[in-house]
């Protein structure tokens, strides 16, 4: 174990011992999933969570969101015709993510 380790362990388990951690926000239930936020380095991904609770979701989440339940509903078809149109979709929807995506890269960079 690292110093860095051993002394944040000993600075959570003093403030376990003080009472600081109790009464706090979502005590006692799990970790929300954030597991959709793996690509994103940590400041985006605060930046993305900040916005998403303040009810303002940037655009490639939006449709990010949309491509997963458009791939969920392209599982369920089985008429040609109907995948061939969710397929098209699909396509359409994942091309905006991505030009999405790669105007908050270009913004970023400056």
């Amino acid at each position: 174990m690292s110093w860095l380790s051993r002394l944040t362990e000993r600075r959570i388990l003093k403030s376990l011992a003080e009472g600081k951690l109790q009464g706090l926000e979502g005590e006692g239930r799990p970790l929300p999933d954030r597991s959709g936020e793996a690509h994103l380095d940590p400041g985006e991904a605060m930046g993305f969570r900040i916005m998403a609770e303040a009810g303002a979701l940037p655009e490639e989440i939006t449709l990010k969101k949309q491509v997963s339940a458009q791939r969920q509903l392209l599982a369920t078809l089985t008429d040609p015709a109907e995948r061939r149109e969710a397929m098209a979709k699909l396509a359409e929807l994942q091309m905006k993510q991505a030009m999405a995506e790669e105007a908050r890269r270009r913004f970023l960079r400056g």
